[in-house]
């Protein structure tokens, strides 16, 4: 069922796939209650679901043929899921559906890199796409909608996790060494010269675009944003937290087209440019001029982790050089908690790298990533091995959790489809 939950929001995220391919002509693949899936539906899932798994079904006639009668099942399943939320009056707000179908044409854009190419890639205009398939957003909330408030109903006692653990213990997966980790942050600044030569640039570069050069060229040229640079500076639609506060602010309250003064935040100078406002997002362009680092700024850096290395004599004593000292704005206030970090699942992965190297309850020396220098807490520690009650309860108490709702979903479907009539065609 895990599977066929995958597809079937895999259907509502791509129900577009092949829309500008040469198709054949359309048939009924199954009809469910009053309810028709065509052929096209499928052929659509089913290539997505390929190019997305990177599975080339033209050289395994068998995996194909599996494929389709998966995806044309989970698309059964999907009408079903359908038709009984509506008996159950399931219904969602209007704007929850706008702000998931812009959501959703705002991923198609990075995934394609412009408007342009994701237009292309639809095979319609994306305000077509927009009046096209609102409707199918709005089923694909109302089924994800249902299907978590079937699910959350059911729970499980001690008794349920120690049956699940005796029944499956021989297959579940060791358990890794957990760590929960916390950091103070020291970014490596440049100097001060570094810096006013990276404004006189940044100046240099708004007087140029002034007097009539192409801001996209010029941003795919000296723009220090790599993820951005090669779109002529676009970052396409951003909502307000997305990016630090000085760059915010500025791009939110700017007249459109308006090419900004340099704006200062911890990664540069930016010229900003907003091209586009629609209630809480804008479509906004930027050149970023980094100052150069140093060597010497680099050791300036290190030195000054060692020194409140030095100071950090305890846990308390580390959260409050934290408080005070830590350059990492999100984690400051919680004492620079990152939670609980396994090689797999770091926020940063040079962390990852040193996990093994780390001490319980002493502060590391400085941790150099592309951040700047961490130092790093190891509060506490999990072990990981072979799973056991004793040490892994709250792991396999979760596993316990997902299975029993998973099996509670997959009887609950084959419940529902005998409500219905289904006639596959072949």
């Amino acid at each position: 069922m895990y599977n066929s939950i995958k597809v079937l929001l895999l259907y509502a995220i791509f129900p577009m796939y092949g829309q500008n391919q040469d198709m054949p002509i359309d048939g009924v693949a199954a009809i469910v209650g009053e309810n028709i899936i065509l052929k096209s539906d499928v052929s659509q899932v089913v290539g997505m679901t390929a190019l997305q798994n990177g599975i080339d079904v033209e050289r395994d006639r068998a995996l194909l043929e599996k494929l389709q009668g998966d995806v044309l099942s989970s698309l059964i399943d999907q009408k079903i899921i359908l038709e009984m939320a509506k008996l159950d009056s399931i219904e969602v707000n209007e704007k929850d559906v706008d702000r998931a179908l812009e959501q959703q044409i705002e991923t198609f854009i990075m995934r394609a890199g412009t408007e342009e190419m994701a237009e292309k890639m639809l095979g319609q205009s994306l305000n077509a796409f927009r009046r096209e398939y609102w409707y199918d957003m709005r089923d694909r909330l109302i089924t994800e909608q249902y299907q978590q408030q079937l699910i959350m109903s059911v729970n499980i006692n001690r008794e349920n996790v120690v049956d699940f653990y005796t029944n499956y213990k021989d297959s579940l997966p060791m358990f890794p060494v957990k760590m929960k980790i916390r950091h103070l942050l020291i970014r490596i600044k440049p100097g001060e010269k570094s810096r006013l030569d990276a404004l006189d640039k940044i100046k240099s570069l708004r007087e140029r675009i002034s007097a009539g050069e192409s801001f996209s060229d010029l941003a795919s040229r000296y723009s220090a944003d790599p993820g951005s640079k090669n779109n002529g500076g676009s970052l396409g639609y951003i909502r307000r937290n997305q990016m630090v506060k000085e760059f915010e602010t500025i791009a939110f309250t700017q007249n459109i087209n308006t090419l900004s003064e340099p704006v200062e935040t911890q990664f540069g100078f930016h010229l900003l440019e907003t091209t586009e406002k629609s209630g809480e997002k804008i479509k906004v362009r930027h050149i970023l001029i980094s100052p150069e680092i140093t060597e010497e700024d680099e050791t300036r850096a290190y030195n000054y982790a060692m020194t409140l290395r030095d100071s950090s004599k305890s846990l308390d004593s580390f959260k409050r050089l934290v408080i005070q000292f830590s350059d990492d704005e999100p984690t400051k206030k919680i004492g620079g908690d990152l939670g609980w970090i396994t090689p797999t699942n770091s926020p940063i992965p040079v962390i990852a790298e040193v996990l093994g190297l780390l001490e319980k309850d002493e502060c590391s020396r400085p941790v150099k990533s592309d951040y700047g220098y961490h130092l790093l807490w190891v509060e506490a520690v999990k072990p990981g091995g072979y799973p056991s009650l004793e040490t892994h309860w709250i792991e396999i108490e979760e596993i316990t959790l997902n299975h029993r709702r998973m099996e509670y979903f997959r009887g609950w479907v084959a419940d529902a489809r005998s409500n219905f009539f289904i006639d596959i065609k072949e």
